[in-house]
């Protein structure tokens, strides 16, 4: 024997264990039950559809044509033509529904669902699912069903009916004249035909899985939409945690490292005071250290203010924002009007604005007054911010306005600037107020 003889009967022997194997494997016969279930789904698919085609446009070549007879039939025909686009695309989802429990119970094989929401521009609300694509891959779906799971299950029953069907017409030759060779052909084409099934189903299960992903599930603009709109949520909810960690660290040095200063500080002045008696040394040390204390809280309550005032929270923006302007060093005309306040990082995002607005003018802008009006329109916080400086601001120019397009971006809001040189200068943020 060859040395190629000798491999070679190995591969074969596996390869015809591997497809004796098959016949029971779990997966042959999950694909098996899959490509069986199609077979009436597929039918009942094209069924149904095709009923209400056919129904409606009889019902609509009826009228066109007059009806004839009494006029409750005429009725009748008018609610097939309109209930037939109503109903419709329910009629698909459920058989879309029916599919994917298909999928999931045989195969364990999850298809999401697409976006209820429809996307197109129908007048009426009834017939808006026919503007989404997802009602129309779905019916191309059903439609292709009848192909897929019609003749697949079809196909896959034969295959596994070929042994039984080959024996019968073996034992039939073999009554009629004992026609050996052809019986014994028809036995073996049987058997081929048997251990072929469990291949040909899961052929007919992985066309049907690759269709239904393609036509049941999402398709790629509404996964797109879904990305866009799990980053919105992802982007708001940072914002809304960084803003909830800012409160929290200006509350702890509010109420921690202030108020330790402040004490310091108020024992410092009192040992100022109190030890006039004390060396020359000791003294200046003692005074040093007081001024040095006075300064550190000044600065840490102007850092607390910045990071985030506490009135913010308490009061909103009407009572904040004089704050402000009140430690503009121009003068400053502001109007607030708002009815009902915002969400606390709408409000946030509005008074850094104002704040870093009012510090650009004082250092960039040269003017002599400036502007401030903050106003609720419907859903919307608009502010505004004007100064007759000498212009030509832009985010581009280094002035920090960058950064504010950035906070208004982060909220889903809008910054515009109008600033010629020259002057006047006009900074617009409009923001999404979520109350």
């Amino acid at each position: 024997m060859t040395w190629m003889e000798t491999t070679a009967a190995p591969r074969s022997r596996g390869a015809a264990q591997g497809a004796l194997r098959a016949l029971w494997s779990a997966r042959s016969w999950r694909t098996t039950l899959h490509a069986l279930l199609g077979l009436p789904l597929g039918i009942a698919g094209w069924v149904v559809i095709a009923g209400l085609g056919v129904g409606w446009a009889a019902a609509l070549w009826s009228l066109i044509e007059g009806p004839t007879g009494a006029r409750l039939l005429a009725v009748a025909y008018v609610l097939v033509v309109v209930g037939v686009p109503v109903v419709a695309p329910w009629c698909v989802r459920a058989l879309s529904a029916l599919q994917r429990l298909r999928f999931r119970a045989v195969l364990g094989v999850e298809l999401p669902v697409p976006p209820p929401r429809a996307r197109g521009g129908w007048p009426l609300r009834p017939l808006r699912p026919w503007g989404a694509s997802a009602t129309w891959r779905q019916l191309a779906y059903h439609l292709l069903a009848l192909v897929i799971g019609g003749a697949g299950g079809a196909l896959v029953a034969v295959c596994w009916l070929a042994l039984p069907i080959a024996a019968g017409f073996a034992v039939d030759l073999w009554a009629d004249g004992g026609r050996g060779a052809a019986a014994l052909g028809s036995v073996v084409l049987g058997v081929a035909v048997t251990l072929a099934a469990p291949w040909v189903a899961r052929g007919v299960a992985g066309v049907d899985e690759v269709a239904a992903r393609a036509l049941l599930g999402p398709g790629r603009a509404d996964e797109l939409t879904q990305r866009v709109q799990s980053l919105a949520r992802s982007r708001a909810e940072i914002v809304a945690a960084t803003d909830a960690e800012r409160r929290r660290i200006e509350r702890d040095l509010h109420d921690g490292t202030q108020q330790r200063l402040v004490s310091l500080a108020m024992h410092l002045g009192m040992a100022r005071t109190s030890l006039t008696d004390a060396d020359e040394p000791a003294r200046e040390a003692i005074a040093k250290a007081h001024d040095e204390a006075v300064a550190a809280l000044a600065e840490l309550r102007e850092f607390v203010r910045g990071l985030h005032p506490a009135v913010l929270n308490d009061r909103g923006l009407d009572a904040a924002l004089p704050g402000i302007v009140a430690r503009a060093p121009l003068p400053v005309r502001l109007r607030v009007d708002m009815s009902s306040r915002c969400s606390p990082s709408i409000e946030a995002v509005a008074y850094f604005v104002v704040s870093e607005s009012l510090t650009n003018v004082a250092k960039h802008a040269r003017a002599s007054r400036c502007e401030v009006t903050v106003e609720r329109q419907g859903d919307r916080l608009l502010v505004v911010v004007s100064d007759d400086g000498q212009g030509g601001a832009a985010p581009a120019g280094g002035s920090g306005l960058d950064g504010l397009a950035q906070r208004a971006a982060a909220v889903d809001g809008t910054l515009t600037i109008d600033s010629p040189p020259g002057g006047p200068t006009r900074i617009t943020v409009e923001l999404p107020c979520e109350s």
